[in-house]
């Protein structure tokens, strides 16, 4: 039971940065590696955890302007937390790198409530369901051909029948690399892809009928998401049966407003490490659940794992290749799939705790 007078007594931020395993590339940009900003809310011997996958920028944020904003704040109180977290970025640049400061307060401010409840996080905000199904993300325009055919096989063969692919960089590749994938996977199994906003909209249709005949079902970001005209020429005069997904850099439900209005998509994307946590990420789902329109988490599984379960509108969860391999470092209690699908464990809170170990090996 929450006692009406917990408050938030202390917070700490910490960066680290995760190299890849290999070189990675998609449509528009190539990296090496991956920071996490994770923030840790004290109440009553209590120890909430948060984290975004952001710029080390937003550490800075979290220390010098939200950490006085939350700190002894009712932890009971989340929204008007919110509210206040972005009332006082106003100036900073609320998109962007200050929304995803704000995601990982706002993940440990839910954490934290539902573990002094004693609830698993999904219970904290209703259960609608007791797993969610999975689609394998990677694939990368980097890999080559061996890597890339071997990764989905191994992946559908793990039971993970939805899986996704890069593309975007080389046209002829890519129309090469997606009939491979197709070869590797089987008829059976889902077959995604994302261009990451490489193409023009005419570009992106006569890709899209390419990928057609090797049964793609999902064609993410064929332009950029700020592209809303694109986005609606792709929906309607694109393949039937391939859906058009974007979202990913949504910073708030207004975005995501504006995005449904405009009829871009068929499957509504969104980040809950970007756009302002859970209490964004519900947000969404209310939105997309009104609309019609299915909701898919993007990256970071271990932390959408709770609100996935708990909002109708989910479909499924990325299971991204880079975020997987450092949550099942970074953290202890990290679930595994079964027969394609992530449950929560009974743990409280979202179950999970910061491995401080490999938190400090890898601190930036």
């Amino acid at each position: 039971m929450i006692s009406a007078a917990a408050v938030v007594e202390d917070i700490s931020v910490r960066v680290c940065r995760f190299p890849t395993d290999a070189p990675e590339g998609d449509g528009t940009l190539d990296w090496d590696s991956t920071t996490a900003v994770i923030v840790e809310l004290r109440a009553e011997g209590v120890t909430g955890l948060g984290w975004s996958y952001a710029d080390a920028a937003a550490a800075r944020i979290v220390a010098d302007t939200l950490g006085e904003v939350v700190t002894r704040e009712p932890v009971h109180a989340i929204p008007r937390v919110h509210i206040a977290m972005q009332n006082a970025v106003r100036n900073a640049g609320r998109p962007g790198v200050a929304a995803c400061a704000i995601s990982a307060v706002d993940v440990a401010l839910w954490d934290l409530k539902a573990r002094l409840a004693g609830l698993p996080l999904v219970d904290l905000i209703g259960r609608s369901r007791d797993a969610i199904p999975l689609y394998a993300s990677g694939g990368f325009t980097s890999w080559n051909d061996d890597r890339l055919a071997e990764d989905f096989a191994a992946q559908v063969k793990r039971g993970l029948w939805m899986v996704k692919m890069k593309v975007g960089r080389d046209t002829a590749a890519d129309a090469r690399r997606v009939r491979l994938a197709r070869e590797a996977i089987g008829d059976g199994p889902r077959l995604f892809v994302d261009a990451n906003g490489a193409w023009t909209a005419k570009q992106a249709l006569a890709m899209a009928e390419d990928f057609a005949e090797c049964g793609v079902s999902w064609l993410e970001e064929p332009v950029s998401s700020d592209d809303l005209d694109g986005l609606r020429l792709l929906r309607e005069r694109g393949p039937a049966g391939m859906e058009i997904a974007a979202g990913e850099y949504g910073y708030d439900s207004w975005y995501f407003a504006r995005m449904i209005r405009a009829g871009a998509v068929d499957v509504l994307q969104a980040d809950a490490t970007r756009c302002c946590g859970i209490t964004g990420f519900l947000e969404t789902a209310a939105l997309a659940r009104a609309n019609h329109l299915p909701l898919s988490s993007h990256c970071a599984p271990a932390l959408h794992l709770h609100p996935c379960c708990a909002v109708p509108a989910a479909a499924h969860m990325e299971y991204f290749h880079d975020h997987v391999r450092i949550e099942e470092r970074l953290f202890d209690g990290v679930p595994a799939p079964e027969a394609g699908q992530l449950a929560p464990t009974t743990a409280p809170g979202h179950g999970l705790s910061l491995n401080a170990a490999t938190a400090d090996r890898f601190a930036a």
